[in-house]
């Protein structure tokens, strides 16, 4: 009905030029990437261009609230409709609406048998068979990782329904490396019944498409494909990007639950609807428990970083202790998958940031991610240049991801300039 408007912004239809004219009926295809990277809007863009074209799609996600996923599917409608100058975009809307049923589940509770047996019961009651089913949030490796029985009986359950099975993967790139070219972990061990396989890859401001696997092809080619960062649209050459308007509940904090700065973050997230995500380990006292993330040891180690590292680049010593060391292991987890940071604090004249604090500014210039401290000294706000910390005015919350983290020490000044910047990314 609406396939002549959605053709020219789909990345699908791009992808399938390369995929031998699409996933198939029956078929598993994977979305792989690293946590924040885009598995979740890629997974909304592929159930969007299925229905815009009256198919019908079965979205299930795992740790995701039912509102969390609306708001995804009505930001990318919006972006879309706005792009192509959609006719009719309320009937459209209505019209996806119709066509889509959305199931959450919470972590380790969704099985395959579970998947089917969902299935036969929107067919039993609703009379609703999926032409498209997608699995968002799976834990391959966790405690329900799926048997190749299991994901095979699934795939056969699909072929019956004619219906193409999408499914996301977390990658880690202790695991893969930053450009794996064939298919890797989680998903190496079911080579055999996935289709077709893409990676997600973060590039400056955009994010690549690589072709892991496609089909019989030993050497699928490169796809060229440059995708909008949050969005996962793709993104025209020399276009300027720019992020459009999400719903609160599209947002996610990335903080560390602490008291002062970190709990008025979590505070404001919580006002305004968006999401939030502390991340700690076990012992260390948090003022936040909402989305909390406890992190184990191995977890941890992945934001190992060596004090000698630590003096040469903050140009000063940090107690050696084992509690300390794990607080900046947790900073690199709120700062790994953000796509800006916002910390309150006190600039320094070496140009960083005095505390335990400075080290998650330090790894987000490391990243070339946007940065933006606010001095309670000075009472302003700054962002780095590249270069230099210049006077920034008013800044806005824009990437879905994003952290927010600072001081224990939280002056008046600072808490008011933590819910003005909410209330100007997302008062309406």
């Amino acid at each position: 009905m609406y396939a002549k408007e959605v053709n020219a912004q789909s990345p699908l239809r791009i992808l399938e030029q390369s995929i031998h004219g699409g996933l198939g009926k029956g078929n598993l295809g994977v979305v792989m990437a690293r946590a924040g990277v885009g598995k979740t809007a890629c997974l909304v863009q592929i159930g969007l261009d299925d229905l815009m074209r009256d198919k019908r799609v079965l979205h299930i996600a795992v740790g995701q609230t039912l509102e969390h996923v609306h708001a995804w599917y009505d930001a990318l409608f919006d972006d879309l409709a706005e792009r192509t100058n959609l006719d009719a975009k309320e009937e459209a809307r209505a019209n996806v609406a119709r066509h889509r049923i959305i199931q959450t589940y919470a972590k380790n509770e969704l099985s395959m048998d579970r998947i089917e047996k969902s299935i036969e019961m929107l067919a039993k009651h609703l009379d609703f068979k999926p032409d498209a089913i997608l699995v968002d949030g799976y834990d391959w490796s966790g405690e329900h990782t799926p048997t190749a029985g299991e994901l095979g009986a699934l795939r056969a359950y699909a072929k019956r329904l004619g219906a193409e099975l999408w499914m996301s993967a977390q990658t880690r790139i202790a695991e893969t490396g930053p450009h794996p070219t064939k298919l890797c972990a989680p998903c190496e061990a079911y080579e055999s019944l996935i289709q077709v396989a893409i990676f997600l890859e973060p590039k400056g401001e955009h994010v690549t498409v690589r072709l892991l696997k496609d089909h019989d092809d030993a050497t699928p080619p490169d796809t060229h494909l440059q995708l909008h960062c949050d969005t996962m649209r793709l993104v025209a050459e020399g276009e300027e990007t720019t992020t459009p308007r999400f719903p609160a509940a599209a947002y996610t904090l990335l903080s560390g639950g602490a008291n002062g700065a970190e709990e008025e973050f979590g505070i404001n997230c919580e006002k305004y609807g968006l999401n939030e995500t502390n991340y700690s380990f076990e012992g260390h006292g948090v003022a936040r428990e909402r989305g909390l993330v406890l992190l184990g040891d191995s977890e941890l180690r992945r934001g190992d970083v060596s004090f000698g590292y630590l003096k040469q680049h903050m140009h000063r010593s940090y107690p050696d202790t084992p509690l300390f060391k794990k607080v900046l292991q947790s900073i690199w987890h709120q700062v790994n998958t953000a796509g800006e940071v916002f910390v309150v604090g006190t600039l320094l004249a070496d140009q960083t940031v005095k505390g335990g604090t400075g080290w998650a500014a330090e790894l987000a210039r490391h990243w070339s991610k946007p940065l933006h401290v606010f001095d309670q000294e000075k009472k302003s706000w700054f962002v780095w240049d590249g270069n230099k910390w210049a006077p920034e005015a008013a800044p806005k919350i824009t990437r879905t991801r994003f952290t927010g983290t600072g001081t224990r020490f939280l002056s008046d000044e600072g808490r008011v300039a933590i819910r003005e910047l909410f209330a100007r990314s997302f008062a309406s």
